[in-house]
Order: structure tokens, then sequence, then C-alpha cells
């Protein structure tokens, strides 16, 4: 018999639908229920394509007498921490102050007043490596609730008031300036890995928003160093395992320093960060390696994770069926040596060991390889060959058992994929991929949006969830909006950002110190109102808003949005020069900020004009860090930018100012292209 998540929209909660635990879905009435019994609530938190979720599911969730004891003693609740950000990180900071570190599954105990009192991950069914059953952790705080009630409250409640006292040090409201980012960048060379690309040891994520953070800072100052940084890694990274080489896109992290074996995993904001991540290295280096890997991630991502209304699906799993109907993780990528003569023939087999680091130990469990690119002469193979057996080692792959996908659509995540497809297909001429980021922002308007202009946080089949968008959805989904604006030159995209930025100015900011919350004030109340500055997975929804309450700023002249912006990257003054690798994203906008960031109008009669493109063309390969881009007929309404800007002697013409400083116009793109390099 189904359970109370059979009515839900998420994967992860469908997942559940049929254990024999009586699920509740995170909402009032499950805690009133608590209440009206008088027993805990157990919170446990995970996501669609999370592998030790999905292994404490089956060996616990769907077991009946594990499900009997849980009914009786607890009432349980059931959380997508993609669904729900906001009780994610509430509970997942008391994990990690309690127990000192966290992570998926996470489990936690509440009262039915939703304090905490105790915290776990992942439990296995019978005791191991000093870890107790979750069975055992079961009994031991069902005994405690019945027997010591008056300490339990204590804890919880102390436990509480602790949280509310961990206010972030806010360092003060001026931008940093040179020599914060200096710091950063000295921080960066510290940790960075020379011989491998990355910061830091294994297991190893993509840095991809300290990579623009690198690429804007060579391209602000010249710093050599900081530009060798990030084509290293982007390299080290694009040779890898972490790199799918026959079908594109990026998994979620490398189990080891060297980018060789994955966590298989494919998230949809890696991949949105790190196509555009590669495409700004095309842009201020030509190197072919990342043109290659910006569009195929773009396709990767166009091909395999874009849903049927135009939004983009949240991930692929890890794991799928290896052909015995077992499912294990990355049984879908990898290869043996044997694999390969079956599907290409004794010689060919040879040529792709050889070109893919397939070797007969393996470098993945049971002999398996995992597609790298380990050879540096990629010169000494012939391409036609390559290009044969990569097509057909994919159509192969394309016959086995495929990951799962979670079909949810994410709004933050959504947005950082507009951006991405937006750019990425100005870049290189594609414009289907520009088509595809104007559906996934028509979705998100009709959707995501009510008239208020105020978002959902996540969608699937169509259908709106129930749940508020956070920080990051406004920020990002604005981020994606003007990135938009800019390719087009539709002025839509910049009013629908406006509209967003001016709800983070409302109900995201303090006014009294210029900080920012992730939920919004009229938002369900927890125990604490999230705030977290620092970058992880993917761009905080506070730096994410500075960034792109910047560009509106730059876009519109608006004062209270560069002022919220300046204000916001108070904060990166303070972490950028102690912990640059976890607020790439605030130290890419503080470069944003120390250059101006410039404002670049291009009027022409159309955008079908040669020399009206060729501008635009050349405003959009621009390095300045930040740049906005308008463009349009002369006298236009479509962008503040464009207005009192003529044609000169009646030719398309290029207008760039910074700091209330403008250039003279200039109707030669070699102009316009030194002006923005300068």
């Amino acid at each position: 018999m189904a359970n109370r998540l059979a009515h839900e929209t998420s994967p992860y909660l469908l997942q559940h639908a049929d254990n024999p635990v009586d699920w509740w879905p995170w909402s009032p009435e499950a805690f009133e229920e608590a209440r009206r019994r008088d027993v805990p609530v157990l919170l446990s938190v995970g996501y669609s394509s999370c592998h030790w979720c999905h292994v404490m599911a089956h060996e616990s969730f769907e077991d009946q007498q594990t499900a009997e004891y849980l009914n009786a003693h607890y009432v349980s609740v059931k959380v997508d921490r993609e669904e729900r950000p906001d009780v994610d990180a509430v509970y997942m900071e008391a994990v990690q102050a309690a127990t000192g570190q966290g992570g998926w599954p996470m489990t936690v105990i509440l009262t039915p007043d939703a304090e905490p009192f105790y915290f776990g991950t992942y439990f296995p069914p019978s005791p191991r490596q000093g870890m107790p059953s979750f069975r055992q952790v079961l009994q031991g705080v069902h005994q405690a609730w019945d027997e010591r009630r008056d300490e339990v409250t204590e804890v919880a409640g102390k436990i509480v008031r602790d949280l509310a006292g961990r206010e972030i040090s806010y360092g003060d409201d001026r931008t940093p300036g040179e020599e914060e980012l200096a710091q950063a960048l000295l921080g960066l060379t510290r940790e960075y890995d020379p011989q491998r690309g990355g910061f830091g040891g294994a297991p190893k994520f993509p840095p991809s928003m300290v990579l623009e953070f690198l690429l804007r800072h060579h391209a602000r100052t010249g710093a050599e160093g900081a530009l060798q940084m990030a084509s290293d890694t982007c390299e080290r990274m694009a040779r890898g395992g972490i790199y799918d080489q026959l079908g594109g896109g990026f998994a979620r992290y490398s189990v080891d320093r060297d980018w060789v074996v994955p966590h298989f995993e494919k998230m949809l904001y890696d991949n949105a960060l790190l196509c555009r991540v590669y495409a700004h290295l095309w842009r201020a280096t030509g190197s072919e390696l990342a043109r290659r890997v910006a569009l195929e991630t773009a396709d990767f991502m166009v091909r395999e994770l874009r849903t049927n209304e135009g939004g983009f699906a949240s991930a692929l799993d890890a794991d799928s069926d290896d052909g015995t109907g077992k499912h294990v993780e990355g049984a879908y990528y990898v290869w043996t040596p044997e694999q390969l003569r079956e599907v290409l023939g004794e010689q060919d087999a040879e040529l792709a060991a050889q070109y893919f680091g397939v070797t007969e130990e393996g470098t993945f469990e049971e002999g398996a390889s995992v597609l790298q690119l380990p050879q540096q002469q990629e010169g000494l193979f012939d391409a036609g060959k390559i290009a044969s057996v990569r097509e057909r080692l994919l159509a192969a792959r394309a016959e086995r058992s495929v990951p799962g996908r979670d079909d949810k659509v994410v709004a933050a995540w959504n947005g950082l994929a507009i951006a991405a497809l937006a750019e990425t297909g100005a870049y290189f001429d594609r414009p289907d991929l520009v088509e595809a980021a104007v559906a996934t922002a028509d979705l998100l308007v009709r959707l995501h949006l009510d008239e208020q202009a105020r978002l959902t946080r996540t969608s699937k089949d169509g259908h709106a969830g129930a749940n508020a968008g956070v920080l990051e959805d406004y920020a990002d989904v604005a981020e994606g909006f003007l990135a938009l604006a800019s390719v087009t030159g539709e002025g839509v995209w910049l009013e629908f950002a406006g509209f967003l930025l001016d709800h983070v100015l409302v109900r995201f900011a303090d006014p009294e110190s210029g900080s920012l919350y992730d939920t919004a004030a009229d938002a369900e109340q927890l125990i604490r109102r999230p705030q977290d500055p620092t970058d992880n997975a993917a761009p905080s929804g506070w730096t994410a808003a500075a960034n792109a309450l910047l560009g509106y700023a730059a876009h519109t002249g608006s004062e209270p949005h560069r002022t919220a912006a300046e204000r916001a990257l108070g904060v990166v003054k303070a972490l950028g020069p102690r912990v640059p690798r976890f607020i790439g994203w605030g130290l890419a906008a503080a470069e944003a900020v120390l250059d101006g960031p410039r404002e670049v109008a291009i009027v022409g009669p159309s955008l079908d004009h040669e020399g009206t493109r060729t501008l635009h063309r050349t405003a959009l390969l621009g390095t300045a860090p930040g740049a906005v881009v308008a463009v349009g007929a002369p006298e236009s309404d479509e962008f503040p930018l464009l207005m009192d800007r003529p044609l000169v002697g009646g030719d398309p013409a290029a207008y760039v100012c910074r700091n209330f400083t403008c250039d003279a116009p200039t109707t030669e793109a070699e102009r316009l292209r030194a002006v923005l390099s300068d």
C-alpha cells in the first residue's frame, strides 16, 4: 500500500512511496501528529541520485520489521534536499555542529516542535565499524524519549539556542579591493595541485566558481598564474574520467586526486557551470579543447537532461543495472578490454584501449576502466578512426540499461543552464542552443512565476511544486535572464530579471547590515533562518545575488541594486583571503566591481545587419569581468543603455562606458575588441 508520499512531485519522495514506513512529507500536519501521539519525529533527508540514500532505503526503509518499529514509535518525515534546501541547510548545520561532519542521507531526530536532539547520516542495518545499527539508534532514542524526556528537551533547546547564536561575522559593507583579491589568489596558489590541476586532495570537486574568478582576475590584471591554474585544471578534468569521454558532460566529483574515477552521478548545476567555464576559457585563449568540451557539455544537457516541457532535469543517477539485474555504480560508463573487443573487433579495440587508457587490470572495480584521454599527443591517432570508434562505443553504450533521471526542474539550476546555453550558443554560432535557453526561460516564466513575480522552486511534468523559491532561485534565474538579454537583444529578459531582483532587495536582504538570507522574510519559519554566503556545489544564493544585482545595475544605472551588490560583497572581503576555494563566485563578482563593470551598447539597424552582428559578437567575446551588453536599434526602448545612442555616420556603432565615463563610440570591431580587453 502506498504511503502519503504517493501524491508528491519529487522523484526522490516518490521512490519511497511504496515503503512500509508510514512517511509524511515535511508539513505542519506531520508535527501536529507527533504532538498528538507524543512521539519524536524522524527526519530523513536525501536526494534521488544519492547512492547511500538508496542503500539505506533498501536496507532499512523497505524492511518490514524496521518500518513497524518506526511506525509505532515515531512520525517519519522524508525530505528531498533539492526541493527544500532551507530545511536541509538548517538541520545540516546542526548535524555538522554536533558530529563534526555531515552528508546524505541525513538522519535527524526532532521533538514535535522541530527541535533536533539526535544526529547522524547513514546507519547500517546491523552494527559495523563502530557504528550502531539503525534499529539500535531507534530503540535507544525511544527509550530516552520515554524515560529521560526532560534531558532530551533540554538538549534540544540548547542546540537551537546555540544555532541561533552562530551569526555570520559579516566583515563590513565595503567590497573587496586589490589587496583582498591578491590575497585570495595567493591562498588558491597554496592549495593548488600543480601535478594534477584542481585544489586540495581527494575527493576532488570541479572548482567551477573558482575558475570563473581566475579567468576574470587574469582578464583584469593580466596575471599569468591565474590563467595557468584555470587552463591546466580544465585540461586535466577534460582528460580525466570525471568527464564522459563518449557522451560529454561531467560527473559530480572524482574520488581520487587524479580525476580518474568519478562519483558517476551527473548533476545539472555542475554541467551548466562547467559548460560556461569552458566557453569562457575558449573566449580567453582560443583553446580547441575548451571549445570541444563546452559544446559537448551543452549537447549532453540538451540531449539527456531536457524535459518534454523545455526545462532541464536535475540529475542522472550514478547507479544502473549492470546487465545481471543488479544496480551497480558506474555500470553504464565503464569498459573492460573484452567489452571493447566485442564492439570494435581486435584491432580497433587495441587502438581504443590505448587512446582511452583502458587496461587489463582496470582503473575501476572488477577489471573495468573509466575512459580517459591519458595521451597528450592526440595527433598520433587518426582522427577519423577515433571518431568512428567513439561513435560505435556510444551506440553500444546506448544499448545498456540507462541510469535513472530525476525529472524535477529546479528553478536555480535551470537559471544556470540558461546562462551557459545562451553564451555557448552565441560564441559558437549554435542558434539551437540559444533557442533551448529561451525555451527554458519561457517555461520558468510560464510555470514558476506568479503574478507578483514570486518564484516556485520546482516543477515536474509541467506541474509547479508547492515549495517557495529560495534566494538562489531568484538570483540564478535573474543571472540566466541577464545573459539571455545580452545574447538575444530582447529587453523583456532584463525586465524579468528586475522583477526577481526587486524581491531580493525587499524580501531577502537585511536592511540594517545588507547581508542576505537564504529564505524570504515571509517564508515558513524554521528553527533558524538559514544564511550561508559560501559557495559549495553551486553558487550560494548570496554571491549569486551579488553578481546578478551588479549586472542589473550596470544595465539600468539603478543605484539601489548597485549598493545592495556592494554591501553583499562585504562578506567576500572577510572570507576571500581566508577561504578563497569556498567563495569563488563572490570573488568573481568582486572582480567585476573593480573593473566597472563595463556597459556596452551596440546600436544598429537590425540584428540581421552584418555590421551590427559583428559588433555584437565582438562585445559578447570581450573578456572584461562582468561586462553587460545591450543590442538594438537606435532609440529602441528595449534597453536603457540604448537611449540617446545614435548610429555613427549611418553605420552600426558600439558605445562603452564604465564608472560614469564613456569612450568615444566606434564602428570598428577591432577597436571595440581592444577597448574590451584593455
